[in-house]
């Protein structure tokens, strides 16, 4: 995938202290002021502390530690942010596929020596107040993130994690359940096949059944072929079967251990306070040992090598006769050598980034393949970076000329170099990404150094950035060569560089059937009768172990009383422009930059159009405007925007569930100085777009349908829900649409067209609908400094765009009464997505509160619609009995006070997620969800008791009381064949 610099900034400002516990957040001094007091040498609770480095770049200071009696590493991040980050790494070098550290990441999290109780990892997600918890495996490192607003909620978390990760049970049944395990397809019946199961197992079944996935895990291990980066360390699904319990226990001993341990802390809270508690729950009861998991040098090749690899054809392809991918990766140099990285990330940018990188050039504008393939641009997660460039979607008959095209290029690089223009604009997109101010800054910044730190390079020196784009000037400014020398070093001459084909095989899934099913007669046939037997006993065991309910008493908790009962009041100010358009304007500390929305009305396009709105979504921005052609366009947006968007949305109303608003949403931002540029640019877009240049409309369609396709693999669940929930009421219905698998099949018969002309007229009839004043309204994220030039070029802009315009007459969208429920079966090759959605009640409801409760995790939308998502099932039918008996207990009312105060806990956590400067008020200005709307609603779900819960569920999740939907998303389904009540006629 195309990797670029990307640092974000999340808010800058005091956050309101909760509790006593917190009074140390009115200190007169900022966190990173208090970190610098910080001396080197000094000891702090068994760390001591060997550098204090100011970051003003990025507004924090950084304070690295080792722990003197383990030599575990630590970094924290002191910064003025109340979303505090805890996560712990380990490196974990694998060397065989058997998923062994994937497999433990799992396991680790089903329980430890001081929270004995099964999962506690998930149990705590009602149980605090996170805005995020997770745990990630990589191809040499395992990471365990979370991140809270609350101190409380930090130890408690920490106090799990800590636990979980350094003093797992590692229980055979946790390995059964979370790697893999024979047993019976039907557990409760001995005469029954057996078969593999296993959480990892099915996962890493799905991760295969991805081309996407697939061509990256081959590239990766071809291209490095002698350590740990030749093998899968998810787990191959063929191997994952020769993982014993023994071997995952040794290899836990060894790799997570505190001597290969590095730890992060990222916040405002006291550093002192995380030492203590580390240092007492863990490091204390370990001595220090040399763990021996070093990642050596790939030895470089001498001469360039070729390979070639197959996968499944892909249904939703846009061309289905170009399916092949061809790419050529190069090795490049150790990621410790930071400023080294930094240049060849700009380096890769330049090459393959926009429509004036020559790369995009000579690859994507012949229409040879559909896009990019789907590893392309500086990839720096491994010891020793690389950097790979190819094209997906392309004929066979075309893999000479790719290779041929991508020396080519190579060559006019090292001959013509890069337009000074060009060097500016990827320089001042550093700087917007600096400036900007994320909500998971913290999260962000553990994943930036996570590969470099796992390889002992300098995570502080890695945030210098400012000192890098200095040197990388002045590099350039002593020699005007500096880049093409680069590209002559590492790509021209050098010999370790794979070229990759992948074709699609019309047997390849079932050749992949056909290695499974002999690797488990393999395994069957060892086994005694004796075997079989305890096996099937083994099965029954574990079956009654997840069907019990588990005593949590022994996990720390948070309580509703600890929750703020008042929502922070976000202040913003009405204007109306004298043509009648709304603005709205909200003074945030944004750092320098500005952020305009505008939602354009779809009221006034005819039905016929609509299912070509995303199209012009994503294009309108991309053909150029005005005097500019697309690549001017392109450029004159890198150099003086921070990018500029549009987007469909589907509102649903706050009070009605039969009505809702459409339209495209229209947003950018930008720094302060460069403000007129950004409203020139739109005023054009607006008046005069290039929407004629056919040639430049043939290379977005196609990309757009590929990234459509490929999108289902990760994003199948969404795709799911959209669908079931499409006949349920108008603004589902128009979702789907917009958004669904109709979208992509729309978007699939588009790029097969031979002419596009008809689309073209299309494009420009929607233009003369949506691009218009009279219906739109507007908003403004801005410093209070920044805010009058702001709304004068607001002004201006609006002058500039209604001289002609032609005044279209308002219409509320037409209210459907919707009377029917169906099933739908959505044909792909992906396994199979569960979805049942049932229609409930919108977001100013009374009764919203105690559904959203059921629903725990919520949805941002005001229209509820009560999900369930069975991932990854091959079992629909009996997906869908596990799911209606969870129905029937939420009617039985047999859950207690606990399990209600824990449902709010879980609703809270994303009711309060933290909100950025730039995005305080857009729920207002999207959804119309005012602060008086949300305190309303926070009261409600305070108020939500045990008979509020029982009366909702027998009110709306009852079958036979609420109208529903359910889809599946995945091929044909034989149980569903064989069981003609699943096909629900509509009526």
């Amino acid at each position: 995938m195309l990797r670029q610099i990307k640092l974000v900034l999340p808010k800058l400002r005091y956050q309101s202290f909760r509790g006593q516990q917190h009074t140390w957040r009115l200190r007169s001094t900022s966190a990173s002021e208090r970190a610098l007091q910080y001396q080197v040498g000094q000891k702090i609770h068994g760390f001591t502390v060997k550098e204090v480095v100011a970051v003003p770049d990025l507004f924090l200071t950084a304070v690295k530690l080792t722990h003197d009696q383990t030599g575990a590493q630590y970094l924290h991040a002191a910064r003025d942010d109340s979303n505090n980050l805890f996560s712990v790494l380990f490196r974990t070098t694998p060397m065989d596929s058997t998923g062994v550290p994937h497999i433990l990441e799992h396991t680790v999290l089903c329980g430890s020596k001081k929270y004995p109780c099964r999962d506690p990892f998930f149990k705590m997600l009602n149980r605090s107040l996170s805005t995020f918890m997770n745990a990630f495996t990589a191809s040499d490192y395992t990471m365990y993130p979370f991140s809270t607003q609350n101190g409380k909620d930090f130890q408690n978390l920490l106090s799990v994690y800590l636990d979980a990760v350094f003093f797992p049970c590692l229980r055979e049944q946790d390995f059964w359940q979370e790697g893999w395990r024979l047993e019976n397809d039907k557990p409760t019946d001995l005469s029954s096949p057996l078969v593999f199961k296993g959480v990892v197992f099915n996962e890493m079944k799905g991760a295969f059944s991805d081309n996407e996935s697939l061509y990256a895990q081959h590239l990766q291990n071809k291209l490095f072929p002698d350590h740990t980066y030749s093998v899968v360390s998810g787990g191959d699904p063929l191997v994952i079967p020769d993982l014993t319990w023994e071997q995952l226990k040794q290899f836990h001993a060894t790799h997570y251990h505190p001597s290969n341990a590095r730890f992060f802390t990222y916040g405002d809270l006291p550093l002192e306070t995380h030492l203590k508690q580390i240092e007492e729950d863990a490091l204390s009861k370990f001595e220090r040992i040399d763990p021996n998991t070093e990642v050596p040098n790939q030895p470089h090749w001498v001469t360039p090598r070729e390979d070639h690899v197959t996968c499944g054809p892909d249904a939703l392809a846009p061309d289905p006769s170009k399916q092949n991918t061809l790419c050529v990766s190069y090795l490049l140099g150790d990621i410790t050598d930071t400023f080294e990285g930094f240049t060849l990330n700009l380096l890769s940018s330049l090459m393959i980034s926009g429509p004036n990188s020559p790369f995009y050039k000579a690859l994507i504008e012949p229409q040879i393949g559909t896009a990019f393939s789907s590893v392309v641009g500086y990839d720096g997660s491994t010891k020793e970076a690389s950097f790979s460039v190819g094209l997906q979607g392309m004929a066979e008959e075309d893999t000479e000329r790719v290779k041929q095209i991508i020396s080519q290029t190579i060559d006019d690089i090292i001959k013509d170099g890069f337009e000074e223009e060009r060097i500016e604009a990827l320089l001042h997109r550093i700087e917007i990404q600096m400036k900007h101010q994320s909500t998971n800054f913290g999260l962000s910044l553990a994943s930036y150094i996570a590969s470099l730190w796992n390889h002992n390079g300098d995570p502080v020196e890695l945030l210098q950035i400012s000192s890098y784009v200095a040197k990388f000037r002045q590099s350039i400014k002593e020699n005007p060569n500096f880049l093409q020398d680069k590209v002559k070093h590492y790509f021209k001459e050098n010999t370790h560089r794979l070229t990759l084909s992948m074709s699609p095989d019309e047997t390849y899934v079932q050749k992949q059937a056909k290695a499974e099913e002999e690797k488990l007669q393999k395994k069957i046939q060892a086994l005694s009768d004796t075997d079989r037997k305890e096996i099937y006993e083994k099965g029954l065991e574990l079956l009654a172990v997840q069907s019990k309910t588990q005593d949590a008493s022994c996990l720390p908790a948070l309580k509703v009383s600890d929750i703020e009962p008042n929502i922070p009041i976000t202040s913003f100010t009405i204007l109306v422009h004298t043509g009648g358009v709304p603005v709205q304007l909200c003074e945030q500390p944004t750092n320098g930059l500005v952020y305009f929305r505008a939602m354009c009305s779809l009221n006034t396009l005819p039905e016929d159009l609509k299912r070509y709105v995303p199209l012009f979504c994503s294009v309108i921005t991309k053909m150029g405007c005005g005097p500019l052609d697309y690549r001017q366009q392109a450029q004159q947006m890198e150099l003086r925007t921070g990018g500029m968007s549009v987007s469909t949305q589907v509102i649903p109303d706050a009070n009605e569930l039969n009505t809702f608003e459409q339209g495209i949403l229209l947003f950018s931002s930008c720094l302060e100085q460069n403000l007129s540029h950004m409203f020139h640019l739109w005023s054009d877009i607006f008046n005069s777009p290039r929407l004629e240049d056919k040639e430049r409309l043939a290379v977005l369609v196609m990309m757009s349908a590929q990234e459509l396709a490929n999108g289902i693999a990760y994003s199948g669940h969404l795709y799911a829900m959209t669908r079931a929930g499409r006949d349920l009421t108008p603004a589902g219905h128009l979702q789907e649409m917009l958004a669904g698998m109709e979208q992509v099949r729309v978007m699939k018969r588009v790029a097969e067209m031979s002419d596009l002309s008809s689309v073209m007229r299309y494009l420009s009839r929607i233009k003369k609908h949506l691009l218009n004043p009279e219906n739109m309204r507007c908003a403004i994220n801005a410093t209070p400094q920044a805010m009058s030039d702001a709304t004068t070029r607001l002004e201006t802009f609006m002058k500039d765009v209604d001289k002609t315009r032609k005044r279209h007459k308002l219409v509320r969208p037409d209210v459907v009464k919707v009377s029917f429920v169906r099933l739908n079966l959505c044909d792909s090759d992906l396994i199979f997505l569960y979805t049942e959605s049932i229609r409930t009640v919108p977001f100013c409801h009374q009764d919203y509160s105690s559904l959203r409760r059921w629903c725990k995790n919520g949805r941002r939308s005001v229209l509820l619609l009560f999900l369930q998502v069975g991932l990854k099932d091959p079992n629909s039918v009996q997906t869908l009995s596990a799911f209606h008996k969870g129905v029937e207990w939420a009617k039985s009312g047999k859950f207690t006070q606990q399990d209600i105060d824990e449902a709010k806990l879980s609703v809270f956590s994303a009711v309060d997620s933290p909100t950025a400067p730039s995005d305080k008020g857009v729920a207002r200005f999207v959804s119309g969800l005012t602060d008086e709307m949300k305190q309303n609603h926070r009261e409600r779900l305070f108020a939500v008791n045990h008979q509020d819960l029982v009366s909702v569920a027998e009110r709306y999740l009852g079958a036979g009381q609420s109208m529903y939907g359910m889809a599946i998303l995945g091929p044909e389904n034989n149980v569903i064949k064989k069981d003609p009540s699943w096909i629900i006629q509509s009526s």
